[in-house]
């Protein structure tokens, strides 16, 4: 996500820091260069034409021309305008009112809106919520269906429908979910292969029948300007109040991001990071204007590790680091957990100052590692994960047979245990480094 973005700002960066002092000539010929990496991330024309010109006028100003450090306040006045750009700040989701609550999610076919709805019923979920999903999208083969396996999948309740018309559906789900004790209606709608008034018509309508204050339109930022222009299609017809925009993860380049809220008026409320449907992440401006300048996102990965912090489980591993009974077993677990923040490379690119070495970085064999890591300790018994001394040459042999993997990659496995144990142990008794967050103590 905005990995060509980023390279090209933190070059520019460096150039403008670079300078001893800021004049017009460097400044418009930096403002150039953020102007050509902002069109090639497939930012809207006018959109990256009104953010510069803001940015000029106030890199012109008398405080950065004056500044000791004029590099570093340009920096800053591209990364709140940035800010600014992208909707200064978070826009909760609108889910007061009496039960349930309908959410109505729009979109064109294949913009990954029934999954997304699966997402956001899990992040309701973990909010304390009760979410019934509602598949309302009779036209497409099998959509039915797939909303209804989701469900099953997270453990949420999912309408089974037995009408074939969108409007009765809703209708009937709603007097379903106030039996079931359901406070949020989470309404899957039809797609289509482009906008056409039938399906404008029909989602005015179930959103009259519904009466939705919140209507989220789901966009696959892959399209690049195509969503923008859908995105605007659809405000102006159905008045949406805010967009979910889904493969952030992928290849794109980041342009919809920067352009849609500026089009539009209205906000960037969830963002999909990845194919599991725990991969939403709320959107904050300000946050992602950070990752997009290379700032990192500590806060969003402090957030994450306390979604996972067990307090139980991480006073018990505690307990046996200080006993010096940290084992093999726990070695795994904790590399379970770290799988559980999202891929390495996501992971890199929340801590400032490291997601320029994304490209030093082979992703594809770190993931790999971690998974041969896990099959390792698998193939060994109970005994052997609690008493690593045991491993002889023979137990390691069959070891390896068992995990797919050599006798070296074994050895190369209990080394970096007994380092990570040592680490551990120095670390729990001077209560780890000043400053760590709690969540990172045993996780």
């Amino acid at each position: 996500m905005f990995e060509k973005l980023q390279e090209r700002l933190d070059s520019i960066f460096k150039k403008v820091k670079g300078y001893g002092k800021l004049t017009d000539k460097n400044i418009n010929d930096s403002l150039r260069e953020v102007r050509v990496a902002l069109l090639e991330a497939d930012v809207n024309y006018k959109v990256a034409k009104d953010f510069l010109e803001k940015v000029k006028e106030k890199a012109l100003g008398e405080e950065v021309l004056t500044s000791i450090t004029p590099g570093q306040v340009f920096v800053k006045i591209v990364h709140d305008e940035l800010c600014d750009l992208l909707g200064a700040t978070n826009k909760p989701l609108e889910i007061s009112g009496s039960s349930p609550v309908p959410i109505l999610l729009a979109g064109l076919q294949g913009s990954g809106k029934t999954t997304t709805a699966g997402k956001l019923a899990v992040y309701l979920r973990k909010k304390g919520r009760k979410p019934l999903l509602v598949p309302t999208d009779v036209y497409r083969p099998a959509a039915i269906d797939q909303l209804l396996k989701i469900g099953k999948q997270i453990g949420v309740e999912a309408f089974p429908p037995v009408e074939k018309e969108p409007i009765r559906i809703c209708e009937e789900a709603r007097a379903y979910a106030m039996k079931k004790g359901c406070d949020t209606l989470l309404v899957d709608t039809a797609g289509r292969l482009h906008v056409d008034e039938d399906m404008v018509v029909e989602l005015i309508r179930q959103k009259e029948v519904l009466k939705s204050r919140e209507v989220l339109l789901v966009l696959d930022a892959m399209t690049g300007q195509d969503a923008v222009s859908v995105a605007k299609t659809f405000d102006e017809r159905l008045g949406v109040t805010g967009f979910i925009l889904t493969k952030l993860d992928g290849d794109a380049r980041g342009g919809a991001a920067l352009s849609i809220r500026a089009v539009t008026g209205k906000p960037i409320k969830f963002i999909g990071i990845g194919e599991k449907l725990d991969a939403l992440e709320v959107f904050h401006p300000e946050r992602m204007a950070s990752r997009i300048l290379g700032m990192g996102d500590v806060v969003s990965l402090v957030e994450k590790a306390q979604e996972l912090y067990d307090e139980k489980e991480a006073k018990a591993l505690e307990k046996k680091i200080r006993k010096d009974e940290f084992t093999l077993e726990d070695f795994r677990d904790q590399l379970k957990q770290i799988k559980k923040l999202g891929s390495v490379e996501s992971l890199l690119g929340m801590i400032p100052g490291l997601s320029k070495f994304k490209g030093a970085i082979d992703f594809t064999q770190a993931e790999k590692e971690m998974k041969k890591t896990e099959a390792i300790i698998n193939s060994m018994t109970p005994r052997e994960r609690l008493l690593p001394h045991l491993l002889d040459g023979s137990r390691r042999e069959r070891i390896a047979k068992g995990s797919g993997t050599r006798v070296q990659d074994i050895n190369e496995l209990l080394r970096r245990y007994m380092e990570t144990r040592k680490m551990i142990k120095k670390f729990s008794k001077g209560g780890g480094p000043k400053g760590l967050p709690k969540q990172f103590m045993f996780r």
